[in-house]
């Protein structure tokens, strides 16, 4: 099975989602130009981008859970916040070609830490997916997850 990737999403698309979910991780108030980063996982049939977020103080009293994984002390991946993503609106990051050392030495550890929990990280990913499906906004995991179903819809439409 070949291994993971980390890519950028384009943020007009986050931006165009961010209508149809009440807390998608859209800041249209950044004025440093946030990039999205995360890695590409299929459901569904659907391409879904899982975001990485930086790791926090915060992060290290937090337990993981099913939606929340630690990739070491590098970064987080929220797995409740994945959105579904059409081709063509994501690209590959060049680990190897990004110029500052600090950031090209991040993210090499990242993905060598994401590849490793590669079988959870998927499996994780479609539990939670199928645990929105079946319990709509009934649980506190499924009120914290994106609806999955009305961004699939809004993914299509936005491919049309």
């Amino acid at each position: 099975m070949p291994g993971l990737k980390i890519y950028e999403i384009n943020a007009n698309y986050v931006k165009y989602l961010s209508v149809y979910q009440n807390h998608l991780f859209f800041s249209d108030g950044d004025k440093a130009g946030r990039k999205y980063i995360g890695i590409v996982l299929e459901i569904n049939s659907f391409k879904y981008f899982a975001p990485l977020s930086s790791f926090k103080p915060k992060h290290k009293k937090m337990d993981e859970g099913v939606d929340f994984i630690k990739i070491k002390d590098y970064a987080v991946i929220n797995i409740n916040n994945m959105i579904p993503v059409p081709e063509g609106e994501f690209t590959p990051i060049d680990i190897n070609g990004t110029k500052d050392p600090h950031y090209r030495f991040l993210l090499q550890a990242e993905i060598r830490e994401i590849n490793r929990q590669r079988n959870r990280i998927l499996k994780n990913a479609v539990i939670v997916y199928r645990h929105k499906e079946r319990n709509g906004d009934s649980t506190p995991l499924a009120k914290r997850t994106n609806n999955f179903l009305v961004l699939e819809k809004a993914c299509k439409k936005f491919i049309s």
